[in-house]
């Protein structure tokens, strides 16, 4: 019935920084942004695409708490990848590893995990 998730969407402080972020360090595009009338605090949400991966950012006027929001990419080269964010000063929440494959096509494959400008979890595997 369903074929895949639409999105992923969490709280962002600085809906600035945050686009830069995932732009600069992930290669993500800023495609839409709008206001949300009607939903108080609630002053922009923002989307990003990659590939077939969109993330929305929340902007809200007040503070709101993120916990165990995390999304999952994938890598077509990870030591690479995971140097440039290491040499960015990304912190490393989960040291690179290599987990048990959920399916044959990720057998060898290597997992990390980082933090985002907002507390957020960016996992990717390759």
């Amino acid at each position: 019935m369903f074929t895949r998730i639409d999105h992923v969407a969490f709280s962002v402080k600085d809906r600035q920084k945050s686009i830069d972020f995932y732009e600069k360090n992930f290669g993500f595009k800023k495609y839409f942004e709008h206001d949300v009338p009607g939903v108080p605090d609630l002053e922009k949400v923002v989307y990003l695409q990659l590939g077939d991966t969109v993330l929305e950012f929340e902007h809200w006027t007040h503070e709101k708490e993120n916990k165990g929001y995390h999304f999952c990419i994938i890598s077509d080269d990870f030591d690479s990848d995971y140097q440039k964010l290491k040499n960015a000063g990304i912190p490393v929440v989960t040291e690179p590893h290599i987990p048990e494959p959920r399916s044959p096509q990720e057998k060898s494959w290597k997992r990390v995990v980082f933090q985002g400008p907002d507390g957020e979890f960016i996992e990717f595997r390759g």
